[in-house]
């Protein structure tokens, strides 16, 4: 029996917005959003937590979550990354079950994403045949009005003339919302390489790609929780 599992990745310690992981967002813990997304599309044998903390380890628990272990510390440093948390535990998974097959990763900051958004992907990957399906969402802004700026702040040509235009009839841009990563085993060990020949996007909502990194990020997804319950 092969395993596809999702892992919510959520280190304890947070310098922008003390605790955010499981601060109170509209009546529950910010990373019970995200658990109960992954449990209620019925899609993984197993949802994962990787935590260096007791606190998300028990609310966690508490939501229906897997908690095999707390992080070593070398995992819970600064310098830790996603492809070494992701590593142990697909390690871990398969030496006391199963072989994996597919991995599905879901950043706890992205409350707003749904157990449809989290369907809706996978569809997406099976329809494609993929080797990985990534989340994104349009530019708040029109990629064609940044630039960078020298030393003395010049706007000399900051704009070229022919991206000088209304906005609606620029050419649409969409960035990474870390809101849903699904991909083949293969590319555990080397995440860098998810982007390439069999990735495909799946589009998201920018109302539903607030990542929360600080207080403002959490204000704005408050309000949208609001917004979404008085509907």
């Amino acid at each position: 029996m092969s395993l596809s599992i999702a892992i919510i990745p959520a280190r304890g310690g947070s310098k922008r917005l003390p605790n955010k992981n499981v601060l109170p967002l509209s009546g529950k813990p910010l990373i019970v959003w995200t658990i109960e997304a992954a449990l209620d599309s019925q899609l993984f044998d197993m949802v994962l937590v990787s935590t260096d903390s007791q606190v998300i380890a028990d609310v966690s628990m508490s939501a229906g979550a897997a908690i095999p272990f707390l992080r070593p510390a070398e995992l819970a440093s600064d310098t830790a990354t996603t492809n070494d948390v992701i590593c142990h535990m697909v390690e871990w998974v398969e030496t006391h079950y199963s072989p994996v097959t597919k991995v599905t990763l879901l950043q706890p900051t992205s409350p707003l994403r749904d157990v449809d958004n989290i369907k809706e992907a996978m569809a997406l990957y099976d329809e494609k045949e993929a080797s990985a399906v990534i989340s994104v969402c349009e530019v708040d802004h029109p990629i064609q009005y940044c630039n960078r700026l020298s030393s003395d702040l010049s706007m000399n040509g900051f704009i070229p003339a022919i991206k000088n235009m209304r906005s609606q009839e620029l050419e649409i841009y969409y960035r990474l919302n870390g809101a849903i990563y699904i991909f083949d085993r293969s590319f555990v060990g080397s995440l860098s390489d998810i982007y390439s020949d069999g990735s495909f996007a799946y589009i998201m909502d920018k109302d539903k790609s607030i990542d929360i990194d600080g207080e403002l990020d959490f204000l704005l997804a408050t309000l949208m929780f609001d917004k979404r319950n008085k509907m």
